[in-house]
């Protein structure tokens, strides 16, 4: 499998062999399995008071004739507050009364991680790369490729651009500019509270840049709304299809693809 590579204006300046990840099958169960493994791992367990609910002198008496007994008063036989010469309080400990116990309370033991075998998380995310080349998926996304032909190879220079709107520059040369504006003018407000917190907003995700660790290029592309950077060992289900939706418009770097094929876990 061959791809076009294209130079920081956006024309096309050779071709290249692309490595053998590209032709791997697209695995959505296996993609959507992966990012939901990545996810669960940032999961933080939670759980209640082991006491919460239960720090009262309240008590049950079933039998009649025991002192305190609750039977044959009229009432319901719950357990009750004690108060002096043995009359009764509010019900309390059970999970319908006020400053009662919760019913199901959360767990801090539970196990939230859904795990994932080594080798099946390995063909899935050699799946994700592999989608990144299919055409029809990156259009299911609904990215604006405006011609752009996927897998999106660019020169061993734009690794070099160290400013963020050098980098925008670039990027709109190569046509991805509509994909770009899309990212930036379709940022929501999130509901109800949520909006008051970090994260209050959510930017549709645009363009995945894989560069080389260490270039500059990393640090100048991920200011641009909707843009994502990382290297060939940060890459993840999560980034190359994120809501478990393969197809994310990628643009990798030349020398990149020599280390890609190089890749153990590939």
């Amino acid at each position: 499998m061959k791809a076009d590579v294209y130079s920081i204006e956006g024309k096309k300046i050779s071709e290249m062999e692309l490595p053998e990840v590209f032709s791997e099958q697209v695995r959505p169960d296996l993609i959507a399995r992966a990012v939901l493994h990545e996810a669960s791992k940032e999961f933080q367990p939670k759980g209640v008071h082991k006491l919460a609910g239960m720090q009262t002198p309240a008590e049950y008496q079933g039998r009649k004739e025991n002192y305190r007994s609750i039977k044959n008063h009229g009432i319901s036989r719950l357990p009750r507050e004690k108060l002096p010469k043995g009359r009764f309080g509010k019900v309390r400990m059970i999970p319908f009364a006020v400053g009662g116990r919760r019913a199901h309370p959360p767990n801090p033991g539970k196990i939230l991680v859904e795990e994932m075998n080594r080798k099946e998380y390995a063909k899935a995310l050699r799946s994700a790369i592999a989608a990144t080349a299919d055409a029809k998926s990156v259009a299911a996304r609904g990215h604006r490729m405006g011609g752009v032909a996927v897998p999106f190879v660019v020169e061993g220079k734009f690794e070099a651009l160290g400013k963020t709107k050098d980098v925008e520059a670039a990027l709109g040369k190569m046509g991805l500019a509509d994909d770009l504006a899309r990212s930036r003018n379709g940022k929501k407000a999130r509901s109800g509270v949520r909006v008051l917190r970090r994260g209050g907003s959510k930017v549709p995700r645009s363009v995945l840049i894989v560069v080389s660790a260490g270039k500059p290029l990393e640090k100048a592309a991920r200011n641009i709304p909707g843009v994502d950077v990382c290297t060939v060992k940060g890459l993840e289900a999560r980034k190359l299809a994120p809501g478990a939706k393969p197809g994310r418009l990628t643009v990798w770097c030349e020398p990149v693809l020599k280390e890609l094929g190089a890749a153990q876990v590939m």
